[in-house]
């Protein structure tokens, strides 16, 4: 009886057991740092951590005109790539979703390949191809079309070229996933209402895809806000980005109070805007759902 009720009480939370790894990666390596990272943002100290004092210091000394332009300049490019990522993803999950009947899984593997290559090997390759001495500028100067090279890289758009390259696939899945759940037969009564292509997508297409919208912007625009190789490869050192001010302080400057206060208060405006997209996102997906 006894061993019965062991082997009842193991069986009940088995659950919690297969969850458990999970949960002891996420506490060591996510929840631990984050209250180090908040604990340094908060202590000022002259030798370490020798007689720490907590303190406003870092956080007050934030409120400059240049951390602000970092700032800013890291939200308008997360915000240009998630837009133009999902421009072009949208036609491309739209095809693979509604259009394809045949080779759909060969689509799929090669939308997927990119997952294999590591993502500083992409960006590597970039910086091959449009280097100055590079494949594009040997290529034109060898056909005759240009007399000196095309200064391609080591600029802004370049870096938000290449960031829209790298992120593209991540919101083309989300897209694929919500596009395909579309029930068909609301597209034929669309159609047979008398609606046309167009107002077929506005009203029934497009809304039902909001859900995949929301993934997919919220996968592109969370990385794109905190990336530092795309801009320190790309983009030379002409503009720093978050990111990049993050891993100057934490790497090179060995400042880590500074670099966990600026973490947290980049940290805490990057929640904010997600707070305010989930809120315009869930409001939009609830009229749709009635």
């Amino acid at each position: 009886m006894k061993k019965n009720g062991i082997k009842a009480a193991l069986t009940k939370e088995t659950p919690f057991f297969m969850i458990a790894p999970a949960l002891i990666w996420q506490v060591l390596f996510f929840c631990v740092p984050f209250a180090i990272i908040v604990y340094l943002s908060f202590v000022k100290s002259s030798v370490g951590l020798v007689n720490p004092q907590v303190s406003l210091f870092y956080y007050l000394s934030l409120f400059d005109f240049s951390y602000m332009k970092i700032i800013a300049r890291s939200l308008i490019f997360a915000i240009a790539n998630t837009f133009f990522c999902l421009m072009f993803a949208y036609p491309v999950a739209y095809f693979l979703a509604r259009k394809i009947k045949r080779f759909k899984n060969v689509f799929l593997f090669f939308l997927i390949l990119p997952f294999w290559i590591n993502m500083l090997v992409q960006i590597y390759a970039w910086f091959f191809i449009l280097e100055r001495n590079g494949l594009i500028n040997t290529f034109l100067l060898k056909i005759g079309i240009i007399n000196s090279p095309l200064h391609l890289a080591n600029n802004m758009g370049t870096v938000l070229f290449v960031m829209i390259y790298c992120y593209m696939p991540f919101m083309i899945m989300p897209l694929y996933t919500a596009l395909e759940k579309i029930n068909e037969r609301l597209i034929e009564s669309s159609y047979d209402l008398g609606a046309n292509g167009w107002q077929t997508f506005k009203n029934i297409t497009l809304p039902l895809s909001l859900p995949g919208i929301k993934t997919g912007c919220f996968l592109v625009f969370v990385p794109s806000f905190g990336e530092f190789v795309i801009p320190a490869l790309m983009g030379g050192s002409k503009n720093m980005f978050v990111g990049s001010l993050i891993t100057h302080y934490f790497l090179v400057a060995q400042d880590a109070n500074q670099g966990a206060a600026f973490t947290c208060f980049s940290g805490a405006i990057l929640l904010s805007v997600i707070v305010l997209g989930n809120w315009y996102f869930s409001k939009k997906i609830n009229v749709v759902r009635g």
